[in-house]
C-alpha cells in the first residue's frame, strides 16, 4: 500500500479519526534553482552526486560568500544547507591551494557524518585537497599528520577549546592560512554551552589575528526565531541572513496529524498510553513498508517502543532487525551502521531520541511519529522534517501524552501551528564564564594592557583582578598566565559532565562493552536489579561499581521492565553575605520596597550557595503492554549532590498571613483530631513503602509535626533508615471534604484508610500535580521560569525553579531559582540584582496574556494548575510590586 493510499484509509477510519484533534496539510513546494558559475571539477563532483543546479538559497549563499560576507543559512531540515558552505570552501581551496578551512560541529557523530560526505565529494571531483577530522577518537599516531596537512579540518567545540587552541604553535599552518570557519547546527549553541562556545570563538579569532589570518564565517541553523542575531552574538561579526523565504529546495506535501489517545477513565480524565498509541501508528506504517522514524524523549521509552515494534514486525512476517533503535549510549560503530542502514533503506524503521534531530544524514524517510511534545516548537518541526522525500508525500503524527502541556496543545492546536519557533539565547559576556576563557586565552598568548577580548572590549580591569588573585603575572605591560598546564582542561563547555558509566555484558561471547550512560542518569538506568535494554534485548544489572563506573549486566528473558523513582530536595541555602551584611541588605530592600509600596516590604530576597540532593529510592517492575505493576525493589546508591548557586524569595510571616486572609495562598490543612492515628494505620498497612514505586521507609520518630510542604497538603513526613521521607496522601483532596473545625466532622470521611495512600516525595509531587495543586506560589514560580531565561540570555534547561508553601529550611513560603550547573555561572546574582525589574515584568506577562485560566506562556497549562491560578497569581504579583 502506498503512503497516499494509507493516508486516505486513515481518513476513513472512524476509530482513528475520533481521536485526531488536528490534521494540517502542508502544501508541496517546487524546486527553484539558479545558475552559478563553478569550476569544472566542482561541477563534476556535484553531478556525480546527482546535483545539476544549485537551489536558490544555495546560490545566494555562494554569491554572498564570494562577496566576502559572513553568511548564516536558516532553512528547513533536508534543504541542502551543507552545500552552502561546501561549494564556496571548495572554490577557495582550488584558487588558493594553501588555504585552510575549519568545520565545527556540536557532536562527534555529526563531524564524522560530514567527514564521510566531504570525502565522497572530493573523490567524485578528483579534487586536489583532503579533509581530516580531529577529535578525541583520532589516534595519537595520526595527529601529527593532521596538524601538518592542508585542506579542511573537521572538529567539535570541545576539541577546539582544549586540544587545538592551547597548543596553537603546532597548528600554525591552520591558523595562519585559515580562510573559512564553518559553524553547523548553531541552534545547538545556546545557554551556558553557547556562551562558552562564543568565548572559544573569541580565542580562535584572537589567535587568527596573531598569525595574520581573518577568516570568513559560514553558519547553518535549524529554524529558530533569531538566526541572524544568534550568529552575530556567537561570532561578533555582521552576518547576511539566508532564510526560508529564499529556500529553493523542493518539498513534497506533508500531512501533520495531532493525535490524542482515547479516554480510558472519563472521571479522572486519563487517556490511553502514548507509547502504545505511537507503537500502533508506527506499526501501521511499517506494515505498509513505509520507512518510518519514531521519536521518544527518554532512552527507556526508545527501547520499550523498539521491543514492541519488533514484536509486531515479526508477527507480520518481517525481520526483527529491520527496525532498530538510535540513542545516546550506543557505541559509535553501532550508530554508524544504523545510519548506513537507514540511508540504503535496509533498515525500515528506527526509534530514536532527539539524537537524530541534528543533521546526521539518514536519508529521507516517509513517516515520522513523535511520542509526546518534545519540549519546543523548533524540535517538533525538526523531528517532523525527518520525514519527506523531495517531491513526494510524507506524514508526521504527534501522539499526545497525559501531561497537562500535551493536553493543552490538543485543545489549542494553534499553539504549534501558529506559533513561531523559540529564540536561541546566549551571553558571551557572562563574567564567570568569560573569566575562565580569559585565563585560557592568557595561556595561549599574553594579554597586552588595553587589549580587547571580542565584543566585550578592554579587559584590563579583569586582568588586573586576576593578577591580584595570583592567576596572572604582569610584566612590561603584559599579563602572563602563571599556572601549571593548560587551564582549558579544567573548563567544561557543557553543563553535563563527561563522567560516564560503562555497560559491560557477560554473555556467551565473553565479557564486552555494549554501551554507556551518563553518570547523572546512572542511578535510574543501571541500579542493581534493574532491567537495562539495548536494541530491545534485555539485560539484568547484577552489580554497579559506583566508584569504578562500571555496570555489570547479563542477558535475561523477561516480560517486564523497571522504572526508578528519583527525588530532589534542597538541603541548604547559604547567602553569600555575612549575617550582618545579609540583614543590612534586607533593611535596604525594605526601605526600597516601602518607597514603592508598603505591601511588598515583607518579601525577603537573597542569593548564594544552594545544595541540591538527588537520590533514587526504589523501583517498580512493570509488565510490558499492560503496564501493570508486578513488584517493587529498593535502590541502594549514594546521593547525587549538586553544589550550585541560587536566588530565592522568602515570604515573611506577616506577608503570609495577609496572603492567607486574602485567599491568595491556602492555609495548611488541619487534618482533624484522628489524623495521627489514621496516618500510622496507613503506613503500617502499606508496610512503610511507597505504593507507587516501592521506596521503603521506617517510622523512627513516632509522631512528628505536621508538614505543609504543598498547598494541597503534603502530610506528615516519616523518616526511614535510608533518609527517604514517606508521606501519607489523600487520594481525593482533603479540601474537597470542606472540613471546618468545631462545625462538622467531615475529617472522618476524608481520613478513611481507603482514601489514603503512602507515597515517597517524588511520587507525591506527581500526585499533587495531578490534583491541580498549584496555585499562586506555583504560578509565580512558573512565570519566573519563563522570564528568567530572557533576562539571563540562557537556555531554560540552565535553571531549575522550586516553590514550597512551607520550606523546611526557611519555615515559610519560598521560591528558589537555582542553576543546573555545578558552582553556577552567575545567573543567581544577576537575578538578585534585577529583582525589582523581574517582578513587574512578571505581572505584565500575566496581565497581558490573552488566555483565560492559564497557559504554557504564563502561569502554566490548565490541568496542571487550579482553575483560579492565573487570577491569584496576578493578585500576588500586584501585592509584591
Amino acid at each position: 500500500m502506498s503512503l497516499t493510499e494509507l493516508i486516505a484509509s486513515l481518513r476513513l477510519n472512524r476509530d482513528f479519526m475520533s481521536n485526531v484533534v488536528a490534521w494540517e496539510r502542508l502544501p508541496a513546494r517546487p524546486s527553484a534553482t539558479q545558475p552559478v558559475d563553478l569550476p569544472p571539477q566542482i561541477r563534476q563532483a556535484l553531478q556525480q552526486r546527482g546535483i545539476e543546479q544549485l537551489f536558490t538559497h544555495q546560490a545566494a549563499a555562494v554569491t554572498a560568500v564570494s562577496q566576502h560576507q559572513n553568511v548564516v543559512i536558516a532553512t528547513t531540515t533536508a534543504s541542502g544547507k551543507s552545500m552552502c558552505y561546501t561549494v564556496p570552501v571548495f572554490q577557495r581551496l582550488l584558487e588558493r591551494p594553501k588555504a585552510r578551512a575549519l568545520y565545527i560541529f556540536p557532536t562527534k557523530a555529526l563531524a564524522q557524518d560530514q567527514l564521510a560526505e566531504t570525502q565522497t565529494l572530493i573523490g567524485a571531483g578528483n579534487l586536489p585537497f583532503e579533509v581530516y577530522s580531529y577529535d578525541g577518537d583520532t589516534p595519537r599516531s595520526q595527529r601529527p599528520q593532521v596538524r601538518r596537512s592542508d585542506g579542511i579540518l573537521i572538529t567539535n567545540p570541545d576539541m577546539l577549546h582544549s586540544g587545538i587552541l592551547p597548543y596553537h604553535t603546532g597548528w600554525r599552518n591552520l591558523l595562519a592560512n585559515l580562510e573559512f570557519v564553518v559553524l553547523d547546527e548553531i541552534h545547538a549553541y545556546r545557554g551556558i554551552f553557547g556562551s562558552h562556545v562564543a568565548n572559544v570563538l573569541r580565542r580562535l579569532q584572537r589567535l587568527c589575528h596573531f598569525y595574520g589570518s581573518d577568516p570568513q564565517f559560514i553558519c547553518c541553523s535549524a529554524t529558530i526565531a533569531n538566526p541572524q542575531e544568534h550568529a552575530e552574538r556567537l561570532v561578533e561579526r555582521p552576518f547576511t541572513l539566508i532564510d526560508e523565504t529564499q529556500n529553493g529546495a523542493p518539498s513534497g506535501e506533508k500531512q501533520f496529524i495531532l493525535y490524542n489517545p482515547p479516554l480510558i477513565d472519563e472521571t479522572l480524565g486519563l487517556r490511553g498510553s502514548s507509547v502504545l498509541a505511537a507503537r500502533d501508528a508506527a506499526s501501521t506504517f511499517l506494515a505498509a513498508d513505509i520507512q518510518t522514524i519514531v521519536f521518544a524523549r527518554a532512552r527507556q521509552t526508545v527501547e520499550l517502543l523498539l521491543a514492541y515494534l519488533r514484536d509486531d514486525v515479526v508477527y507480520q512476517g518481517g525481520e526483527a532487525l529491520s527496525v532498530t533503535g538510535y540513542r545516546g549510549g550506543y557505541l559509535p560503530l553501532e550508530r554508524r551502521q544504523i545510519e548506513h542502514g537507514l540511508r540504503t533503506g535496509q533498515i525500515r524503521g528506527v526509534v530514536a531520541t532527539n539524537a537524530l534531530e541534528l543533521g546526521i544524514d539518514i536519508g529521507q524517510l516517509d513517516a515520522a511519529v513523535i511520542t509526546g511534545y518534545p519540549g519546543s516548537i523548533a524540535s517538533i518541526w525538526q523531528q517532523a522534517g525527518r520525514a519527506g522525500r523531495r517531491n513526494e508525500q510524507s506524514v508526521a503524527v504527534m501522539v499526545a501524552n497525559n501531561s497537562p502541556l500535551d493536553q493543552y496543545i490538543c485543545t489549542h492546536p494553534r499553539y504549534i501551528f501558529g506559533r513561531s519557533p523559540e529564540h536561541a539565547l546566549t551571553n558571551p559576556d557572562n563574567l564567570r564564564i568569560m573569566v575562565r576563557h580569559l585565563l585560557c586565552a592568557a595561556f595561549e598568548l599574553p594579554f597586552k594592557q588595553g587589549e580587547d577580548f571580542g565584543g566585550f572590549g578592554d579587559v584590563t580591569p579583569l586582568l588586573e583582578a586576576l593578577r591580584d588573585e595570583g592567576d596572572l603575572h604582569e610584566t612590561r605591560h603584559q599579563f602572563h598566565y602563571v599556572g601549571e598546564g593548560s587551564p582549558a582542561t579544567a573548563v567544561s563547555l557543557r553543563t553535563s559532565g563527561d563522567d560516564t558509566v560503562v555497560i559491560q555484558a557477560h554473555d556467551e561471547d565473553g565479557v564486552h562493552v555494549i554501551g554507556e550512560v551518563d553518570m547523572d542518569t546512572s542511578p535510574v538506568m543501571v541500579y542493581e536489579g534493574s532491567i537495562y535494554m539495548h536494541q530491545a534485548r534485555t539485560y539484568l544489572v547484577e552489580s554497579f561499581d559506583w566508584n569504578g563506573r562500571i555496570a555489570h549486566v547479563r542477558p535475561i528473558e523477561v516480560d517486564y521492565y523497571t522504572r526508578a523513582s528519583i527525588g530532589s530536595s534542597i538541603r541548604e541555602l547559604s547567602p553569600v553575605e555575612t549575617a550582618e551584611e545579609f540583614l543590612t541588605q534586607r533593611r535596604k530592600d525594605f526601605e526600597e520596597a516601602k518607597e514603592k509600596s508598603a505591601k511588598s516590604a515583607d518579601l525577603l530576597r537573597a542569593w548564594g550557595d544552594v545544595t541540591v540532593v538527588t537520590k533514587a529510592t526504589g523501583y517498580r517492575k512493570i509488565k510490558r503492554y499492560t503496564h501493570e505493576t508486578l513488584g517493587f525493589g529498593e535502590i541502594d546508591l549514594p546521593e547525587m549532590v549538586l553544589e550550585t548557586s541560587g536566588y530565592w524569595l522568602i515570604f515573611s510571616d506577616a506577608l503570609t498571613e495577609r496572603l492567607y486572609d486574602a485567599g491568595i495562598l491556602l492555609r495548611p490543612n488541619n487534618y482533624g483530631p484522628n489524623w495521627q492515628q489514621q496516618r500510622k494505620i496507613v503506613l503500617a498497612r502499606d508496610s512503610y513503602r511507597c505504593r507507587n514505586c516501592g521506596a521503603a521507609g521506617r517510622d523512627l520518630t513516632g509522631s512528628s509535626p505536621e508538614s505543609s510542604a504543598s498547598e494541597a497538603g503534603l502530610e506528615e513526613p516519616v523518616r526511614s533508615k535510608s533518609t527517604t521521607t514517606l508521606h501519607v496522601h489523600h487520594i481525593r483532596p482533603f479540601r474537597d471534604f470542606n472540613y471546618i473545625p468545631g462545625q462538622n466532622d467531615h475529617y472522618k470521611q476524608a481520613n478513611q484508610p481507603e482514601n489514603l495512600i503512602t507515597l515517597c516525595p517524588s511520587c507525591h509531587k506527581q500526585a499533587e500535580a495531578g490534583q491541580q495543586a498549584r496555585s499562586a506560589l506555583g504560578g509565580l514560580a512558573y512565570v519566573l521560569r519563563n522570564l528568567a531565561p530572557l533576562y539571563l540570555m540562557c537556555d531554560p534547561g540552565d535553571i531549575e525553579v522550586v516553590a514550597e508553601s512551607r520550606s523546611p529550611l526557611t519555615q515559610a513560603p519560598t521560591i528558589v531559582i537555582y542553576e543546573s550547573v555545578a558552582a553556577g555561572v552567575g545567573f543567581s546574582q544577576r537575578l538578585f540584582e534585577q529583582h525589582h525589574d523581574l517582578l513587574p515584568a512578571a505581572l505584565e506577562l500575566v496581565s497581558d496574556c490573552r488566555c483565560r485560566d492559564g497557559c504554557p506562556a504564563c502561569v502554566g497549562p490548565p490541568g496542571e494548575i487550579g482553575p483560579d491560578t492565573k487570577q491569584v497569581t496576578r493578585q500576588l504579583l500586584q501585592m509584591l510590586t
